[in-house]
């Protein structure tokens, strides 16, 4: 399976992510096993709920016929090679 639909798809909607409250960057994701999603990183919990609890879930549902898979993680540090940076993050 090609990851052309999935890019194309990608490319077109990434503009409306830069509106979404309290998100801080989502990484568009695909694999050659046919899987796609993304990795999104959020200012805070609240932020993401709201987020995955309103039109955005019952979108997946409507394209994809499948509840979404959602995990939460707590980002600590970031290397960022192309701006030459190191962050850290105290707990919460």
């Amino acid at each position: 399976m090609s990851a052309t639909p999935c890019r194309l798809r990608s490319a077109k909607i990434a503009p409306g992510f830069r509106d979404v409250p309290g998100l801080i960057s989502k990484h568009f994701i695909w694999s050659e096993t046919g899987y796609a999603g993304g990795v999104y990183q959020w200012q805070s919990r609240q932020a993401a709920e709201a987020f995955y609890s309103g039109p955005w879930r019952q979108g997946i549902i409507e394209r994809y016929g499948v509840e979404p898979q959602i995990g939460y993680f707590e980002v600590f540090c970031i290397a960022d090679n192309a701006a030459s940076t190191v962050r850290t993050f105290e707990a919460a």
